[in-house]
């Protein structure tokens, strides 16, 4: 039922590209631009400008699931081009994104293709830690830590060593360093031209804002309060697809900064279809329509889940664990 819709539309995809990239570089410039009148305006700009970056990557992650155009090689060069305004080196990324495709809720296979924004520790687990363990996760999941530092942190430092590469991996470590090279190549060119403080003070903003938005979205799409974690046993790619990742019905503008990626049920089931092709393909496939909807608000309260109840079957966050501790 969505391989009709597995298929790329050039004309579409041309069109995709002319709305972020072709939107992002002059969004970038109007910062620039706005240096000269005030700091606060720049910042101000930051936030639109971040947004369609995240617009940009949907586009690169598009490619790397070969769904953006039909040609391989178009795929990898739009991919790449893409990576020089996320951040984020492209082949390495696409390697451990399908990692991510292959393993997640499953709760016998986390410690492949998994983070701390599509993964978590069982409610046992987290008991059995130490203390100082168990603090740890704590604070690698509060929302200010999680969803506000190191955002920027990983794009902007953890994506420049390949640290959680393997060796074999040759092709994908690579892409670090060519990434890196091409970074370094772009911001050199950009500071000898406008100043290397000016620079700073517009990419980074940038990054912030839009690492902000992608792993907010990203923890979205995999962490809610209706979200169901199987054994091997249980796990299909059917029942993970429609209950293990959200359809994140988002306002319409939103929708389209996001590149239409709240429908995440159908890309995990589908990962071919084009995302502008993803309500097309919910429209017409009454099947897809049972995931539960996850809204923009229950999207902000998931934050707080951080742990998985086997027992009661569903997603738990520190507060709820600390209070049945206190009933005992």
């Amino acid at each position: 039922m969505l391989a009709p819709y597995a298929v790329p539309i050039v004309a579409k995809s041309i069109f995709q590209l002319a709305t972020s990239i072709g939107l992002f570089l002059p969004a970038n410039a109007a910062m620039y631009w706005s240096l000269r009148l005030s700091y606060f305006l720049t910042l101000a700009l930051a936030v639109p400008t971040g947004a369609l970056l995240v617009r940009v990557f949907i586009v690169q992650h598009d490619c790397g699931h070969g769904a953006f155009f039909s040609s391989r090689r178009a795929n990898y060069l739009v991919g790449v081009l893409c990576s020089l305004m996320t951040f984020t080196p492209y082949a390495n990324w696409r390697r451990q994104h399908a990692g991510h495709h292959g393993n997640w809720n499953n709760l016998d296979r986390r410690e492949s293709g998994t983070d701390i924004y599509s993964t978590c520790l069982t409610v046992k687990e987290y008991r059995d830690l130490a203390p100082s363990r168990r603090f740890l996760y704590r604070l690698s999941r509060h929302p200010a830590v999680a969803n506000v530092l190191l955002p920027p942190l990983i794009f902007l430092g953890f994506y420049r060593v390949p640290f959680d590469t393997p060796r074999s991996w040759a092709r994908e470590r690579r892409s670090v360093y060519w990434t890196n090279i091409g970074l370094a190549a772009l911001v050199g060119s950009l500071g000898l031209l406008l100043g290397f403080k000016q620079v700073l003070l517009v990419q980074i903003p940038i990054i912030a804002v839009g690492s902000m938005i992608g792993v907010w979205l990203f923890t979205a799409q995999h962490r809610f309060e209706t979200v169901r974690w199987m054994r091997r046993a249980d796990w299909s790619l059917l029942a993970a697809s429609l209950e293990g990742a959200s359809f994140l019905r988002l306002p319409r503008l939103l929708q389209w900064f996001t590149g239409n990626i709240g429908f995440h049920h159908i890309h995990h089931l589908q990962p071919r279809v084009p995302g502008y092709r993803l309500e097309e393909c919910y429209e017409a496939v009454p099947l897809l329509q049972a995931a539960q909807r996850q809204s923009l608000s229950s999207s902000v309260r998931a934050m707080r889940l951080a742990l998985w109840d086997e027992e009661g079957n569903r997603m738990i966050g520190f507060a709820e664990l600390r209070a049945r501790a206190f009933v005992r």
